[in-house]
């Protein structure tokens, strides 16, 4: 006789993970104590938490599961929880990123589609070069430039070494722009002594231009950007020369570090970044690159309808307008330079 079945036969294997499944809700965690980070380093993040009061202090911080894909960098306001003490050997544990201001980014080069975020929340951008030793290199110059500009951070230009070399052509070419340039150089006497310490007035210039503000400084190794950093804030960063054989820096610095610039408004932070070789730009938009050549930017004007502005355009009004010398001395190698980063970001995008 055949038998007959019911529920209770069945079998119902237990669940491996539990009978309670997981939530996708998190926490907002919302009395968590907000911190800035100074510093990253092998998945451990500095920041300081309750600044400019009785109680600021700075602790090291693990970043949650949740954000393992998120990149935290220098600059970046965050929520930690947990131990937030900053006692020495605890570990808060970060839970958010607050939103970002301004994001400066770069990427390795411009074929490259990951972008590579270098500070958040800056003010100001010093792009830091050298009149010789090694020599100043316009195109990375340019390149800062169109970063700064594309993520909303003033520029400034420094110009470094000035008593070995007189940076004449370097300011011809950067005489229409509206950009701030300052100069700094070493007295005779600290240079014959081996110092590295940098002439005070323009440490003071610099340092009025920095108050009040959060600046970032790039540019390549040997420049002078740790020397300048440790005049303004009182650090011991480690310095270098250059390759006698490459011309080229040798790097001292090996991560970004936000320092307080001494004697200076509260939230005046200067952020040291390691020297860099190259500025991609894969990240910004072709069409946005002419907003950081304001001296040719007016030029379009004559340009016809769906002018790419590039060489293969013979009626851009480009080419007028540099020739008439509305540029100023530097137009030509500025509308060079510009038509080369237009035709490298085209190429990829």
């Amino acid at each position: 006789m055949p038998r007959e079945w019911d529920e209770s036969d069945v079998r119902i294997r237990p669940n491996k993970k539990g009978s309670r499944p997981r939530t996708k809700d998190r926490p907002a965690h919302q009395d968590a104590l907000i911190g800035r980070i100074i510093t990253v380093d092998r998945g451990r993040y500095t920041a300081i938490v309750d600044e400019a009061t009785d109680q600021e202090r700075t602790l090291v911080a693990a970043r949650a599961r949740e954000l393992r894909r998120s990149p935290v960098v220098v600059g970046d306001f965050v929520a930690l929880v947990g131990d937030v003490s900053g006692e020495p050997d605890t570990l808060a544990r970060l839970v958010r990123i607050e939103q970002r201001r301004t994001v400066l980014r770069r990427s390795a080069d411009d074929s490259d589609p990951v972008e590579r975020v270098l500070v958040a929340n800056a003010d100001q951008l010093v792009i830091v070069v050298a009149a010789a030793s090694p020599e100043p290199r316009t195109g990375f110059i340019d390149r800062a430039l169109v970063a700064a500009y594309d993520a909303g951070i003033e520029p400034l230009l420094l110009i470094t070494k000035t008593d070995v070399k007189e940076p004449t052509a370097l300011l011809e070419h950067y005489q229409q722009l509206d950009l701030k340039i300052l100069l700094s150089r070493t007295t005779a006497e600290q240079a014959a002594s081996g110092s590295a310490r940098l002439v005070s007035d323009a440490v003071q210039q610099l340092h009025a231009e920095l108050d009040g503000k959060v600046s970032v400084l790039v540019g390549h190794s040997g420049v002078g950007k740790s020397t300048m950093v440790n005049a303004l804030t009182g650090s011991q960063r480690a310095t270098g020369g250059v390759n006698t054989v490459t011309g080229r820096g040798r790097h001292t610095s090996s991560s970004a570090l936000a320092l307080r610039l001494e004697a200076a408004a509260p939230g005046s932070w200067i952020i040291d970044t390691p020297g860099i070789r190259s500025f991609g730009l894969a990240h910004v938009d072709a069409n946005r690159i002419l907003h950081a050549f304001e001296d040719l930017e007016p030029g379009i004007a004559d340009c016809p309808r769906g002018c790419r502005h590039d060489e293969a355009a013979p009626e851009c009004g480009l080419d007028a307008w540099v020739a008439g010398g509305q540029a100023g001395q530097g137009g030509p190698a500025r509308l060079i330079s510009y038509r080369r980063l237009l035709s490298a970001i085209r190429a990829v995008q």
